[in-house]
């Protein structure tokens, strides 16, 4: 199984983020520099049903990326919440991820004050799991 390495800061504003919205699902990007996850971007959620479902907005989604290129980033991973749902992919969600290699993580909050955090990438229109390691930023360096 691959490993993808988050530095617990990033691991703590993706559960932040879905705890302030816990009525519905909140996605967005890793953007990473040097290959390295260095912060979170959250997207507006468009989805006419946010409580089971997301959509990223795609302005904002445009937006995001230009501002990556700008600071010479890239997409290390898109992320997503599921308010009263496990950490595990719907087959919505594996319709829907992006961009291709980029991995894919859910927050769970079925668990309250525990983070319940998965990952993937999409092979051959499969997911692949992922082993998540929250470190310690240093770690990274």
């Amino acid at each position: 199984m691959n490993t993808i390495h988050l530095p617990r800061r990033l691991a703590i504003t993706l559960l932040g983020h879905a705890q302030r919205t816990p009525e519905a699902e909140v996605c967005g990007l890793i953007a990473a520099k040097d290959g390295r996850p260095s912060r979170v971007i959250p997207i507006r959620n468009v989805s006419p049903e946010p409580e089971h479902f997301f959509e990223m907005d795609e302005r904002e989604l445009i937006d995001a990326h230009k501002n990556m290129r700008a600071r010479g980033e890239s997409v290390f991973a898109t992320w997503h919440s599921h308010p009263d749902g496990s950490a595990e992919l719907s087959d919505t969600d594996i319709e829907r991820l992006g961009p291709p290699g980029a991995a894919h993580l859910v927050i769970s909050l079925a668990t309250r004050g525990v983070l319940q955090l998965n990952g993937w990438r999409i092979v051959d229109g499969k997911p692949v799991a992922l082993e998540v390691a929250v470190v310690e930023d240093e770690y990274l360096s």
